[in-house]
């Protein structure tokens, strides 16, 4: 099964007017998309699509570059919201030290609120990194809850397997289609811990760079991956799908 595990339609040009793309990734042989929030307005934005298209579940919860902005209540809202039968996860969390869009020790706090908030639940999680993987490894370790997706990563293979050892999947872009080392870490992973995703509308890939990023393009992952890994592109999708199924809890739906 080819799904899109991380694909933001709920920011434009894609919510005002998804039935195009979701068109183009049906006839892409894309079965499901999993849409992850940034703040609570992305997240009803999430809900609301996944409640409109059979194809689509949500994810609600506050980035790292938006975590000053959250409300004292936004826990509580989040919780409320996460109860919906098409949620299945907390996301997108975690740590961004790339940029400089919020202090280091609010994202710390607004990411150990939610991991707490999604093991609460026992719901798995979206995790965000860049540049933070020893302060998120301290905060993994200290609040005990692995039952993440490591999205988008472009890190060492060594944080990988240390993620993936200790109970997480990752999933990659199309970066694995133009990044020089990008697969050589994908090589150096277990395929039965990973899925696949586009991150659209961001990091289109080969021979899409420069244009947005859109759920069917995650052909083009698995086909990069099964290049990879020497396996047929079916395989690819039916290992990666089945992985995600069992990660997001997509066994319940008519897929």
């Amino acid at each position: 099964m080819l799904i899109d595990t991380h694909a933001h339609l709920n920011f434009e040009p894609f919510f005002s007017a998804p039935e195009p793309y979701l068109t183009r990734a049906a006839e892409a042989g894309v079965k499901a998309v999993i849409v992850p929030a940034i703040d609570l307005a992305s997240s009803e934005k999430a809900i609301h699509l996944a409640e409109n298209f059979a194809m689509l579940f949500a994810a609600v919860g506050v980035h790292p570059h938006d975590c000053v902005e959250r409300p004292a209540n936004y826990l509580q809202l989040l919780e409320s919201l996460a109860l919906h039968p098409k949620v299945v996860a907390i996301g997108e969390i975690g740590m961004d030290f790339f940029r400089d869009y919020a202090p280091a020790d609010e994202q710390e706090i607004c990411f150990r609120e939610q991991l707490a908030l999604a093991k609460s639940l026992n719901m798995p999680f979206i995790m965000h990194n860049r540049s933070a993987e020893s302060a998120i490894l301290k905060v993994l370790t200290e609040e005990n809850y692995f039952q993440g997706q490591a999205h988008c990563h472009t890190g060492s293979a060594e944080f990988a397997l240390d993620l993936i050892k200790r109970g997480m999947l990752l999933s990659f872009t199309g970066v694995i289609t133009f990044a020089k080392n990008l697969p050589d870490v994908v090589a150096a992973l277990p395929l039965e811990a990973l899925m696949l995703e586009t991150d659209a509308p961001f990091m289109a890939p080969k021979p899409w760079r420069g244009k947005t990023c859109e759920p069917y393009m995650v052909r083009s992952v698995a086909e990069k991956m099964a290049d990879i890994f020497g396996k047929t592109y079916e395989e690819i999708v039916k290992i990666t799908g089945r992985n995600g199924q069992h990660f997001f809890g997509l066994e319940k739906f008519s897929l």
